[in-house]
């Protein structure tokens, strides 16, 4: 028999078909090389009783089908082993839960493997899942039974009320209810992903917990407190409605002035830091100022109303002529000497000498007690000194003598301490513009006094000069009392 060009194609092309087709059939569908036991491997899971499971059962983790329920059979010490075979490469960390779940109340039950510890080694074939790692379902039987023996313990009119409170409650809430089911569900699913994060932060939080019920009593009184704000906000609600409407408004206004103040006021702000820093450093001399002020004002009313319900027709204090002159008597030690000193005639202004010009005289000295010398340091308690320098330093004051020397030079010293007194960092002293140089030239000495004998009876007497003078004072019939006139004219040779 004779077949066609034609027929012999249509038949290659069957052959072929049917050649893929059963391919395509053994390994997608019937997975013939599964069934031999390629690319799968096996692990046994011990539980204490079958739950329905039976071979063929899905086996998932994650949420994934991963495996199926090759066997399941009597262990040899008691209670089921199922035996599971697993898709090789996807790893399935050994640290975990299997538990038999129904995907419905009629059955169908699957093997979930849920993970403790993502990073713990993977299972491996031959691996067994020991019998406290794993749980199975209640009997279906027992939970009808207890649930029918619960609803006929509930009376019927009490049960008719809950559920009929309950559709009242939750009746048209469906979409809700999903909502917050899908978000319970999630919250699980995050949960669990989370595990370790999780457990750290329970097993961490005592010490958190512990703080908070050692610090019950502040957490009290802030409560309180925070109460007490807020009931006072409340009582003033007005107020505080007129501050919030008017407070933009005020601010506008304060920023127009302080703009309108731009000039003045960086300047002024900038001199204020100088002057901040100065009352920060003395703050406590500032403080006892103020203490003993108020006092010394007292004094000073008391002393103007020592005639008070007096006779007098004056209210005023008591004047006291005793003038106790040079007692004692000024100080000029540390002061530039006479002949550095301006005279009063002098009407220009020369720029400051540097250093500092005060009393040098020892600090107990009766002179000038109030002077320099005693200022006491703020920052070196019972120390005091002329100069913040002396007192941040370990300098001590040095006096130059002990200001009894009120003839020829003041300064006189043995010390050899230049005057004025220079602190670190201060220039060196130049003498003062209109002024004899700070070290004057040796004085040339005083000439010889003139000795003459005068005639009592006519006041005459030889000068120096030879010529002859006549002072009329010096005779003897000078007059006892003399005018005006004559301490005016002078006398007639």
């Amino acid at each position: 028999m004779r077949v066609s060009r034609r027929i012999l194609i249509q038949v290659a092309v069957f052959a072929v078909i049917a050649l893929v087709a059963g391919t395509i059939m053994a390994f997608g569908y019937v997975k013939l090389p599964a069934m031999f036991g390629v690319g799968r491997y096996t692990v046994t899971m011990e539980l204490p009783r079958a739950g329905g499971l039976y071979p063929s059962g899905n086996v998932t983790y994650r949420g994934t089908t991963v495996g199926k329920v090759e066997s399941v059979r009597l262990g040899e010490h008691g209670g089921v082993q199922a035996v599971l075979s697993l898709k090789s490469g996807t790893d399935i960390p050994s640290d975990l839960t299997a538990e038999v779940h129904s995907q419905s109340a009629l059955g169908e039950q699957y093997v979930a493997l849920l993970p403790r510890d993502g990073t713990a080694a993977p299972l491996k074939d031959g691996d067994v899942i020991a019998l406290k790692d794993t749980s199975v379902p209640p009997s279906v039987d027992s939970l009808l039974d207890q649930a029918n023996r619960g609803l006929q313990a509930i009376p019927h009119d009490s049960l008719k009320t809950a559920v009929d409170e309950s559709y009242i409650a939750f009746g048209g809430l469906g979409p809700e209810l999903s909502r917050i089911v899908k978000g319970g569900s999630q919250i699980a699913i995050d949960a669990r992903a989370n595990l370790d994060s999780l457990t750290a932060l329970i097993d961490q939080s005592a010490p958190v917990l512990d703080t908070q019920a050692e610090t019950a009593d502040s957490i009290q009184a802030w409560a309180s407190h925070l109460a007490t704000i807020t009931g006072q906000l409340r009582d003033n609600d007005a107020a505080f409605a007129g501050v919030i409407d008017n407070g933009g408004l005020a601010a506008e206004e304060a920023r127009q002035l302080v703009e309108r103040l731009q000039p003045t006021l960086p300047v002024l702000l900038a001199n204020l830091v100088t002057v901040g820093k100065v009352a920060v450093d003395y703050q406590p001399g500032l403080e006892q100022l103020l203490v003993l002020l108020p006092q010394g004002v007292a004094n000073s009313q008391a002393s103007v109303v020592a005639n008070l319900n007096t006779k007098q027709d004056y209210l005023g204090g008591y004047l006291d002529f005793n003038l106790n002159l040079n007692l004692p008597p000024p100080c000029t030690t540390g002061f530039l000497p006479a002949q550095q000193r301006r005279t009063p005639v002098a009407t220009d202004a020369p720029d400051r000498p540097a250093g500092g010009l005060y009393c040098r005289v020892p600090q107990d000295s009766p002179f000038n007690v109030r002077g320099a010398r005693n200022l006491p340091c703020l920052t070196r308690p019972g120390k005091r000194a002329p100069f913040a320098w002396m007192c941040e330093s370990d300098q001590q004051y040095v006096p130059l003598n002990d200001g009894y020397n009120w003839k020829g030079d003041p300064n006189a010293t043995l010390s050899g301490q230049d005057i004025p007194q220079l602190g670190p960092g201060d220039p060196p002293r130049a003498p003062q513009q209109g002024s004899p140089p700070a070290v004057p030239p040796p004085a040339a000495p005083p000439p010889p006094l003139a000795v003459a004998e005068y005639d009592p009876a006519t006041g005459s007497y030889v000068g120096p000069d030879g010529r002859v003078y006549t002072q009329t004072d010096l005779a003897q019939n000078a007059p006892a009392e003399k005018t005006w006139e004559d301490m005016v004219i002078p006398p007639m040779p």
